[in-house]
């Protein structure tokens, strides 16, 4: 499988937000909105596109790839590349997450060496976090929301 990174368009961000995961993963659904779409298309998204013209998924970096209230537990302070990431509930669970995710940390890697890249996951995401580890990422924080505990996940240089 070839993957290829494009700027977001509006089509490439109204597709992505009508995704649907299956419970437990639904809470990361989201709705078309304006906001949502804004968001999208704020420059700090980039579409996934697989050898057929697909969007097989997406990445975000930034403030877009944290979650707020972090903030106040101070787990996003020390200097890295925050990223999201997603991938088509389609293409779930059919082994293509390493190579996903491979990907991903190429891209973010040619575009900003030696700075380590971090992301924030949900704890209750067992899948993502096994991946994630596998991919060289280890454990740093844990806080909690009003809706969920979190995680974040630091991979070095």
């Amino acid at each position: 499988m070839h993957l290829t990174i494009k700027n977001m368009d509006e089509n490439l961000a109204r597709k992505l937000l009508q995704w649907r995961y299956e419970k437990p993963y639904d809470f990361y659904n989201s709705e078309v909105t304006e906001e949502e779409l804004n968001e999208r298309l704020d420059g700090s998204y980039k579409a996934i596109i697989d050898d057929e013209g697909n969007l097989f998924g997406f990445l975000c970096t930034g403030e877009t790839a944290q979650i707020p209230v972090g903030h106040k537990f101070g787990v996003y302070k020390a200097k890295s590349i925050d990223l999201g990431l997603g991938m088509n509930p389609d293409n779930v669970g059919k082994g293509y997450g390493y190579q996903f995710g491979s990907f991903i940390i190429n891209y973010i890697k040619e575009n900003n060496p030696e700075v380590p890249i971090r992301l924030t996951v949900a704890t209750f995401n067992n899948r993502a976090i096994h991946l994630y580890e596998k991919l060289g990422f280890v454990e740093k924080d844990k806080f909690t929301t009003d809706y969920a505990e979190f995680m974040t996940m630091i991979k070095e240089k």
